[in-house]
């Protein structure tokens, strides 16, 4: 139920739209002039404020500016039989949501008050979400506490409120977009949108429109202008993750972009302005690229302003059953908690392995674990096959465990599963890059899958 307050000089004004309020569901105080008014503002929070514009003594617009200074979250609507357009001007550039004149009928005044609290509700969700992402993103939520990390918070506490451009590099896994979200939601542009972009996961021929859009026509299948992703994070920053796989025709439009801040949608000959942020992000070596002829010289020294390497989790063991926890709350949170902890030789082999997929792969593993195991301490069998441990290293065949049955061919079979499963893990189960660790074909492991009977975790259907 809203709280609204009423403020008006005339006792007649005050009863009757009392009566409506009040029959409509509203919990209503009225006050005699301004003066009450202000100190009824002083005692309680009020959702809403409806006031008299010209009152003896205190009026509506000491009453606004008391409002707006003092109670930021409350709504205010000014209301007077003396309107001119030069008081509704001032009124609600001191921060009214409307002005409205007398007469004004019990229905019109309903829907003025209705549409100012949804629009105060709009505003309290919008800062809510706001904060949420500052806190999920904020640079003290990076999981870690090991010198290279400390590095990194360091050096995203000097450079997040400033316009400098970071090049991120580090190898996939790494929690590279994590540090761009950081960058953002700690600057000054946290309040307008980050837009993220993959280059390498968008076909070089449409890589051009995602980034500056493109006009009706451009192109077969232009059916309409649509605005790009430059345009979308106007006022705000955009990350270009994977940057090393953008062609060199597409790099030499972003250096521009870069340089002048200005480009021309595809199939257009109109120049658009934006003032945008760039956060770009690579796995790639790009001074080997740059050697190689396939990145630009000027737009690396352009991108590398401010560069941020993020180490793989191997350089940075000691985080590693900082983020088994973090990621542990993460999976269990809002049901009961099954898991409570590792075994000494289970966490020793978390600990030893080499996490070549890095935060991603360990992140997947937790997820796993959740799900999988029944007991509360997470034991060395209940980890994947693809974490060496103790007593689950590849030992030779023993000659009575070949008059037991088990064969070379059986043995084989299940190293080669056990193989595919750590690839497919380490690749966050999409097959082209598991492909590429494995360095087979993707239709031999497709096959590969297919013959193992392999499932994702979790999922009731084969994997992507």
């Amino acid at each position: 139920m809203a709280q609204v307050l009423i403020i008006d000089d005339d006792p007649v004004i005050l009863e009757v739209i009392g009566e409506i309020l009040k029959t409509h569901g509203y919990d209503v105080v009225a006050a005699p002039d301004g003066g009450a008014g202000i100190r009824e503002l002083e005692r309680n929070y009020y959702d809403l404020v409806l006031t008299d514009l010209v009152m003896p003594d205190v009026d509506g617009m000491q009453v606004l500016d008391h409002v707006v200074t003092r109670t930021p979250k409350t709504t205010c609507i000014v209301l007077t039989g003396h309107g001119t357009i030069k008081s509704s001007v001032e009124a609600i550039k001191k921060g009214a949501f409307d002005y409205i004149t007398k007469p004004i009928t019990a229905d019109e005044l309903l829907v003025v008050i209705e549409k100012a609290l949804k629009f105060r509700n709009l505003e309290e969700e919008n800062f809510r979400l706001k904060k949420e992402l500052q806190q999920t993103y904020g640079y003290d939520n990076l999981i870690g506490t090991s010198d290279a990390i400390k590095k990194i918070y360091d050096l995203i506490e000097k450079v997040a409120d400033t316009d400098g451009t970071v090049l991120i590099s580090g190898a996939s896994g790494t929690g590279k977009e994590l540090i761009a979200r950081a960058i953002h939601y700690n600057s000054s542009r946290s309040d307008r949108p980050l837009v993220v972009i993959n280059c390498g996961a968008i076909p070089e021929e449409l890589l051009e429109s995602e980034l500056f859009g493109h006009e009706k026509g451009a192109f077969t299948g232009a059916y309409k202008s649509r605005i790009g992703r430059f345009e979308m994070a106007n006022g705000g920053s955009i990350f270009l993750d994977e940057i090393g796989e953008m062609s060199p025709a597409l790099q030499v439009k972003l250096l521009r972009v870069l340089q002048e801040k200005k480009f021309e949608r595809v199939g257009g000959t109109k120049t658009i302005h934006v003032d945008v942020r760039i956060i770009a992000a690579t796995n790639k070596n790009l001074t080997t690229a740059l050697n190689k002829g396939k990145f630009r010289e000027d737009l690396y020294y352009r991108l590398n302003v401010i560069p941020i390497r993020v180490p793989p989790l191997k350089q940075r063991r000691s985080d590693i059953p900082l983020l088994i926890d973090f990621f542990m709350k993460r999976f269990q949170k809002g049901r009961e908690m099954k898991i409570t902890g590792f075994s000494p030789d289970a966490m020793d082999a978390m600990l030893k392995y080499d996490w070549p997929g890095n935060v991603r792969e360990l992140e997947n593993v937790i997820k796993r674990l959740t799900i999988l195991c029944d007991d509360q301490v997470v034991a060395g069998e209940d980890l994947p096959e693809h974490i060496p441990q103790k007593g689950r290293s590849i030992q030779p065949i023993e000659e009575d465990f070949l008059e037991d049955g088990v064969t070379l061919h059986k043995a084989v079979e299940d190293y080669e599963k056990s193989l595919i499963l750590g690839a497919l893990e380490r690749s966050d189960w999409v097959k082209t890059k598991a492909a590429k660790l494995l360095n087979i074909n993707r239709t031999t492991l497709v096959e590969k899958i297919k013959k193992q009977n392999l499932v994702e975790t979790g999922s009731t259907s084969s994997i992507r």
